[in-house]
């Protein structure tokens, strides 16, 4: 079973697959035995599993959902009534499962798990790139996400609209305050990260922080950046920001923005907008799984 062509894991992961993820997730769950099931249910039961959502959202997991069920048994057969990225009401069985009980069982809450949370993000994803509508403005994800399952939390992001900001350190030069002060100021840092790149024969993008207009007239000044992130910018200061910019370099705005201003912040002009709280702060999805013989 592959993964959904909505999300591809770097090339620097070197052979990193969900594969490795499920493993280790398994391991961590039933390490030597999910024991309950072995003490209660015959070897020989079997049944099926109804994955039902228990309110309304953007369904996202589902492809990973099947290859965790096969990898516990792949004598398990899924049937999907629904695909990655639907929306999806209240109520509505999303696949249903039929095979041995015990492993219906093992598997279940790795399975929920997984699909509350990505569904989860999508579904909260979709709100902000409803909000931003008209705008031209790209909603971004950042590396605020749960350690060893930051594939799976930018695929949700992809999944509800939104769009993926760098994958992690190796992927970007994103020079943010700390740089800067550690540097010596903007055009240290930026005059050093253009040299650490024709070194190394590096190719990636470069974007740097700035955290007032004073800061945006020196990254003006000394070019040599892709991005320029506008970080905690009222609308009104990154309006103007955008303005002497000119469209030179591509712009972000970032810090304290949510779905109660954001569609003042998108219609500054800037071209993305990155927010954390898809994938810190999204509430999993309610989605139940229920046995039957």
């Amino acid at each position: 079973m592959k993964m959904s062509n909505t999300f591809l894991i770097p090339e620097q992961y070197k052979g990193l697959s969900p594969l490795d993820f499920i493993k280790h997730a398994l391991m961590e769950d039933i390490a030597d035995g999910d024991h309950t099931s072995l003490a209660t249910i015959p070897e020989s039961e079997s049944g099926k599993a109804a994955v039902k959502f228990k309110e309304d959202g953007i369904l996202c997991g589902i492809d990973l959902a099947e290859m965790i069920f096969s990898e516990v048994d792949n004598s398990l057969n899924c049937i999907c009534y629904k695909s990655e990225g639907e929306r999806i009401q209240s109520g509505t069985v999303v696949m249903e499962i039929y095979g041995n009980t015990r492993s219906l069982l093992s598997a279940e809450r790795l399975v929920l798990n997984c699909m509350q949370r990505m569904s989860g993000i999508a579904t909260n994803t979709s709100r902000y790139v409803r909000e931003v509508e008209g705008s031209g403005t790209v909603i971004l994800d950042t590396r605020k996400t749960t350690p060893n399952f930051r594939m799976f939390e930018k695929m949700a992001v992809k999944t509800g609209g939104g769009e993926n900001h760098r994958f992690g350190l190796f992927d970007m030069i994103l020079i943010k305050d700390n740089h800067v002060d550690a540097a010596g100021g903007i055009k240290s840092a930026i005059q050093r990260a253009r040299q650490y790149l024709k070194d190394t024969k590096k190719n990636i993008p470069v974007e740097i922080e700035t955290r007032n207009l004073t800061e945006v007239n020196e990254v003006m000044e000394c070019g040599g950046v892709n991005r320029i992130m506008l970080d905690n910018f009222s609308p009104e200061i990154m309006k103007e920001a955008v303005k002497i910019i000119g469209g030179k370099f591509e712009t972000e705005a970032s810090g304290g923005i949510n779905l109660d201003n954001i569609r003042k912040y998108a219609f500054t002009g800037v071209n993305y907008i990155s927010v954390g709280a898809l994938t810190h702060s999204s509430s999993s999805l309610d989605i139940s799984m229920k046995l039957s013989k």
